[in-house]
Protein backbone atom coordinates (compact mmCIF):
# COMPACT_ATOMS: atom_id res chain seq x y z
CA UNK A 1 0.00 0.00 0.00
CA UNK A 2 1.25 3.39 -0.48
CA UNK A 3 1.26 4.52 2.50
CA UNK A 4 1.58 8.59 2.42
CA UNK A 5 0.53 10.62 5.30
CA UNK A 6 -1.29 13.07 2.96
CA UNK A 7 -3.56 10.37 1.37
CA UNK A 8 -3.37 7.87 4.53
CA UNK A 9 -7.18 7.73 5.50
CA UNK A 10 -7.69 6.07 9.21
CA UNK A 11 -11.43 6.74 9.85
CA UNK A 12 -12.55 3.74 10.61
CA UNK A 13 -16.28 4.45 9.88
CA UNK A 14 -15.27 6.43 6.73
CA UNK A 15 -13.64 2.98 5.40
CA UNK A 16 -16.54 0.77 6.45
CA UNK A 17 -19.02 3.30 4.54
CA UNK A 18 -16.27 2.40 1.36
CA UNK A 19 -16.47 -1.36 1.71
CA UNK A 20 -19.97 -1.21 1.88
CA UNK A 21 -19.87 1.09 -1.21
CA UNK A 22 -17.69 -0.92 -3.55
CA UNK A 23 -18.15 -4.72 -2.16
CA UNK A 24 -17.14 -6.36 -4.61
CA UNK A 25 -13.33 -7.59 -3.28
CA UNK A 26 -10.62 -9.05 -4.73
CA UNK A 27 -9.54 -11.36 -1.91
CA UNK A 28 -6.45 -12.66 -1.80
CA UNK A 29 -4.57 -15.99 0.11
CA UNK A 30 -1.72 -18.26 -0.64
CA UNK A 31 -0.26 -21.58 -0.34
CA UNK A 32 3.26 -22.71 0.12
CA UNK A 33 4.35 -18.77 -1.21
CA UNK A 34 2.38 -19.15 -4.60
CA UNK A 35 -0.62 -16.36 -3.96
CA UNK A 36 -4.08 -16.95 -5.33
CA UNK A 37 -6.91 -14.51 -5.39
CA UNK A 38 -10.60 -14.44 -6.62
CA UNK A 39 -13.11 -11.50 -7.02
CA UNK A 40 -15.88 -12.39 -4.39
CA UNK A 41 -19.25 -10.04 -2.69
CA UNK A 42 -18.50 -9.24 0.50
CA UNK A 43 -20.49 -8.05 3.09
CA UNK A 44 -19.45 -5.85 6.50
CA UNK A 45 -20.51 -6.87 10.13
CA UNK A 46 -19.52 -4.16 12.62
CA UNK A 47 -19.28 -4.76 16.52
CA UNK A 48 -17.38 -1.69 17.86
CA UNK A 49 -13.90 -2.13 16.87
CA UNK A 50 -14.45 -5.47 15.56
CA UNK A 51 -15.03 -5.85 11.50
CA UNK A 52 -15.97 -8.84 9.95
CA UNK A 53 -16.02 -9.78 6.17
CA UNK A 54 -18.90 -12.58 5.20
CA UNK A 55 -18.92 -14.33 1.60
CA UNK A 56 -18.37 -17.71 -0.03
CA UNK A 57 -16.20 -18.64 -2.57
CA UNK A 58 -16.50 -22.31 -4.78
CA UNK A 59 -14.89 -25.24 -3.60
CA UNK A 60 -12.15 -27.14 -5.05
CA UNK A 61 -10.44 -24.13 -6.60
CA UNK A 62 -6.56 -22.57 -6.48
CA UNK A 63 -8.16 -19.81 -3.88
CA UNK A 64 -10.27 -22.54 -1.86
CA UNK A 65 -7.35 -24.74 -1.25
CA UNK A 66 -5.17 -21.54 -0.29
CA UNK A 67 -7.83 -20.77 2.26
CA UNK A 68 -8.16 -24.18 3.86
CA UNK A 69 -4.12 -24.61 4.25
CA UNK A 70 -3.21 -20.68 5.20
CA UNK A 71 -6.13 -18.51 7.34
CA UNK A 72 -3.95 -15.21 6.56
CA UNK A 73 -5.82 -13.54 3.79
CA UNK A 74 -6.37 -9.72 2.46
CA UNK A 75 -9.09 -8.38 0.84
CA UNK A 76 -8.81 -5.65 -1.54
CA UNK A 77 -11.55 -2.79 -2.15
CA UNK A 78 -11.33 -0.34 -5.31
CA UNK A 79 -13.81 2.60 -6.11
CA UNK A 80 -13.24 5.30 -8.84
CA UNK A 81 -9.98 5.67 -10.32
CA UNK A 82 -8.81 8.12 -12.80
CA UNK A 83 -5.00 9.52 -14.56
CA UNK A 84 -4.06 13.12 -13.53
CA UNK A 85 -2.09 14.91 -16.44
CA UNK A 86 0.28 17.24 -14.71
CA UNK A 87 -0.50 19.06 -18.10
CA UNK A 88 -2.76 21.29 -15.61
CA UNK A 89 -0.48 22.17 -13.18
CA UNK A 90 0.70 25.47 -12.31
CA UNK A 91 3.62 24.29 -13.26
CA UNK A 92 2.84 21.27 -15.83
CA UNK A 93 6.80 20.43 -15.87
CA UNK A 94 6.06 17.44 -13.31
CA UNK A 95 5.30 14.23 -13.01
CA UNK A 96 1.65 12.89 -13.48
CA UNK A 97 -0.28 10.73 -11.53
CA UNK A 98 -3.51 8.26 -10.94
CA UNK A 99 -6.08 9.46 -8.10
CA UNK A 100 -7.89 6.96 -6.63
CA UNK A 101 -9.54 5.31 -3.17
CA UNK A 102 -8.69 1.78 -2.07
CA UNK A 103 -9.07 0.05 1.43
CA UNK A 104 -7.42 -3.05 2.22
CA UNK A 105 -8.60 -5.37 5.20
CA UNK A 106 -6.04 -7.38 6.70
CA UNK A 107 -7.53 -10.86 8.41
CA UNK A 108 -8.15 -14.72 8.95
CA UNK A 109 -10.17 -16.63 7.58
CA UNK A 110 -12.68 -19.29 8.74
CA UNK A 111 -14.44 -21.40 5.85
CA UNK A 112 -17.93 -22.42 7.35
CA UNK A 113 -19.99 -25.51 7.37
CA UNK A 114 -23.19 -26.45 5.25
CA UNK A 115 -25.60 -24.64 6.72
CA UNK A 116 -23.62 -21.53 7.88
CA UNK A 117 -22.69 -21.15 4.16
CA UNK A 118 -26.94 -21.60 3.70
CA UNK A 119 -27.08 -18.40 5.67
CA UNK A 120 -24.21 -16.55 3.98
CA UNK A 121 -25.98 -17.07 0.57
CA UNK A 122 -29.36 -16.40 2.08
CA UNK A 123 -28.30 -13.05 3.96
CA UNK A 124 -26.60 -12.05 0.65
CA UNK A 125 -29.29 -12.71 -2.17
CA UNK A 126 -31.81 -11.38 0.55
CA UNK A 127 -29.64 -8.17 0.34
CA UNK A 128 -29.57 -7.63 -3.49
CA UNK A 129 -33.11 -9.25 -4.79
CA UNK A 130 -36.56 -7.95 -4.31
CA UNK A 131 -38.09 -9.94 -2.32
CA UNK A 132 -41.26 -10.68 -4.55
CA UNK A 133 -38.18 -11.12 -7.29
CA UNK A 134 -38.33 -14.53 -8.82
CA UNK A 135 -35.03 -15.08 -8.06
CA UNK A 136 -35.05 -14.31 -4.79
CA UNK A 137 -33.73 -16.79 -1.92
CA UNK A 138 -37.57 -18.11 -0.48
CA UNK A 139 -38.47 -18.86 -4.08
CA UNK A 140 -35.23 -21.21 -4.43
CA UNK A 141 -36.39 -24.81 -3.76
CA UNK A 142 -34.49 -26.83 -0.92
CA UNK A 143 -33.76 -29.60 -3.58
CA UNK A 144 -32.08 -26.64 -5.87
CA UNK A 145 -30.17 -24.50 -2.76
CA UNK A 146 -28.80 -28.16 -1.29
CA UNK A 147 -27.70 -28.98 -4.99
CA UNK A 148 -25.45 -26.02 -5.30
CA UNK A 149 -24.44 -25.74 -1.78
CA UNK A 150 -22.68 -28.69 -2.44
CA UNK A 151 -19.93 -27.13 -4.33
CA UNK A 152 -19.88 -24.00 -2.13
CA UNK A 153 -18.01 -22.95 1.05
CA UNK A 154 -19.21 -19.77 2.94
CA UNK A 155 -16.50 -17.74 5.08
CA UNK A 156 -16.10 -15.64 7.79
CA UNK A 157 -12.89 -13.16 7.69
CA UNK A 158 -12.18 -11.84 11.59
CA UNK A 159 -9.90 -8.62 10.25
CA UNK A 160 -7.02 -8.08 11.89
CA UNK A 161 -5.92 -4.64 10.32
CA UNK A 162 -7.61 -1.85 7.76
CA UNK A 163 -5.95 0.44 6.14
CA UNK A 164 -7.06 3.29 3.40
CA UNK A 165 -5.91 4.69 0.88
CA UNK A 166 -8.07 8.12 -0.60
CA UNK A 167 -5.16 9.73 -3.12
CA UNK A 168 -7.23 12.66 -4.03
CA UNK A 169 -4.45 15.23 -4.69
CA UNK A 170 -4.50 16.64 -0.92
CA UNK A 171 -0.49 16.98 -1.55
CA UNK A 172 -1.27 19.97 -4.84
CA UNK A 173 -2.08 23.38 -4.23
CA UNK A 174 -5.99 24.74 -4.06
CA UNK A 175 -5.20 26.17 -8.23
CA UNK A 176 -3.85 22.78 -8.95
CA UNK A 177 -6.73 20.92 -7.28
CA UNK A 178 -9.44 23.02 -9.01
CA UNK A 179 -7.77 23.05 -12.14
CA UNK A 180 -7.78 18.82 -12.02
CA UNK A 181 -11.30 19.10 -11.17
CA UNK A 182 -12.58 21.10 -14.23
CA UNK A 183 -10.56 18.61 -16.43
CA UNK A 184 -12.01 15.26 -14.77
CA UNK A 185 -15.62 17.23 -15.14
CA UNK A 186 -15.38 17.54 -18.41
CA UNK A 187 -14.41 13.65 -19.22
CA UNK A 188 -16.51 11.31 -20.38
CA UNK A 189 -15.10 8.44 -18.02
CA UNK A 190 -17.53 8.52 -15.50
CA UNK A 191 -14.13 7.10 -12.84
CA UNK A 192 -12.94 10.70 -13.82
CA UNK A 193 -16.37 12.11 -13.04
CA UNK A 194 -16.68 10.71 -9.77
CA UNK A 195 -13.12 11.47 -8.74
CA UNK A 196 -14.34 14.99 -9.75
CA UNK A 197 -17.26 15.01 -7.56
CA UNK A 198 -14.84 13.24 -4.75
CA UNK A 199 -12.12 16.13 -4.68
CA UNK A 200 -14.88 18.35 -5.06
CA UNK A 201 -16.75 17.19 -1.23
CA UNK A 202 -12.84 17.25 -0.26
CA UNK A 203 -12.72 20.84 -0.72
CA UNK A 204 -15.93 21.85 1.00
Amino acid sequence: MYKVSKFLEKDIDKLIAFIQSNPFAVLIGSIDHIPSATQVPLQVQRDGDHIKLIGHVMKKTDHHEAFLANENVLALFTGAHAYISASVYENPASASTWNYRSVQAKGTIRLLDNDETRTVIKNLTNEYEAQDSPAAFHVMSDEYINQHLRAIAGFVITVTQIEGIFKLSQNHSYSNRENIVNQLSQSDDAGAQEIAKQMKDLNC
